[in-house]
């Protein structure tokens, strides 16, 4: 019975639609659903621990929808996931949400001691305590997938897993890579067309699955004749990220408006005048405001819990003027 299709159930030929419009196939699925209803307590939110940007956006990161941080390569984006990542694992008595992560990692930047280091320096008081910190990384577990078919295979099993073990976060870091060796390896691959199912499903997956999904966007360097520049097809990891000056001011988000019109939260990182800025860009709670912040031991941290209410045109740009030097004074 638990195998059973949904289609072959006798229901009305509506509500079957209503399902499968879901990605919702089997009576398993079904019944899994309808127990993680009726007996788990389904928070409404991801607290970041930013303040100023939990108060912009009702308690944090929402839960039930797609949340998408976009910026230039070395930005802070990953270092944003990481924290996300403790925050979502942390027990509830440290403002947690004590359950799983599952974490989708397409660029292998993902570090486990650079984790362990946002830990120690956000909570030292729990992740000092013995075996606390072994505790805390064992909740996360790490996928890394090599292609965008390889990415879809394993959506399907992470659709039970979300069900079944307690997950309390997903993060994609980044999807714009997957599609970008996906059209490398074919050229013929209509780059943004190929996200349909993708984005379907994960909208259905976040909706059923009532947690936070975070997914991770690059840029695109828009020059006037219409032609692309990708700053994360870089090869060497080492090597600094170099836009002409006369494109930053039509720095876009890849993947395109079908992409953009299926989060439901954006979230740009951006640098200008030497200093980087977290800008609320689209979001069903929080007007347009701009937050400056900065890397360091715990992550990431706001310089001010005041946004700065950006107006116009300016919340669709995306600039960095400035980020090379903030990136290449780090790794010095």
């Amino acid at each position: 019975m638990a195998n059973k299709l949904i289609s072959q159930m006798g229901l009305h030929q509506s509500i079957a639609n209503i399902f499968a419009a879901r990605n919702i196939l089997t009576a398993k699925v079904l019944l899994l659903m309808e127990d993680r209803i009726q007996n788990e307590y389904l928070v409404g939110h991801l607290p970041t621990f930013l303040k100023g940007l939990d108060d912009a956006l009702c308690g944090g990161i929402p839960s039930g929808v797609l949340t998408e941080l976009v910026g230039p390569a070395g930005i802070g984006k990953t270092q944003f996931c990481l924290k996300l990542s403790l925050l979502a694992a942390l027990p509830s008595s440290h403002g947690g949400l004590n359950g799983r992560v599952i974490y989708i990692d397409t660029e292998s930047k993902f570090s486990s001691r650079r984790m362990m280091e946002i830990g120690g320096n956000s909570f030292p008081e729990l992740f000092h305590s013995e075996g606390k910190a072994k505790e805390m990384a064992g909740r996360i577990v790490v996928l890394r997938p090599t292609s965008l078919s390889e990415f879809t295979e394993s959506l399907q099993q992470i659709k039970l897993s979300l069900l079944q073990n307690q997950v309390k976060l997903l993060i994609i870091d980044s999807m714009a890579a997957l599609v970008s060796g996906e059209y490398e390896r074919d050229k013929r691959a209509p780059t943004q067309h190929s996200l349909g199912w993708h984005v379907s499903f994960l909208k259905s997956l976040a909706e059923f699955s009532r947690i936070p999904i975070v997914v991770t966007n690059q840029v695109r360097a828009q020059s006037k004749d219409e032609t692309f520049c990708y700053p994360f097809q870089v090869q060497n990891r080492d090597e600094t990220v170099k836009i002409p000056e006369r494109l930053e001011s039509h720095l876009v988000a890849a993947l395109g408006i079908n992409w953009a019109h299926a989060v439901t939260t954006r979230l740009v990182l951006e640098a200008h005048s030497g200093q980087r800025f977290i800008k609320v860009a689209k979001s069903p709670t929080s007007p347009p405001l701009a937050f400056p912040f900065v890397v360091n031991k715990s992550g990431i941290s706001l310089l001010s819990e005041d946004g700065i209410q950006v107006m116009g045109p300016e919340i669709n740009m995306i600039h960095c003027q400035g980020h090379n030097d903030l990136v290449r004074g780090e790794r010095q």
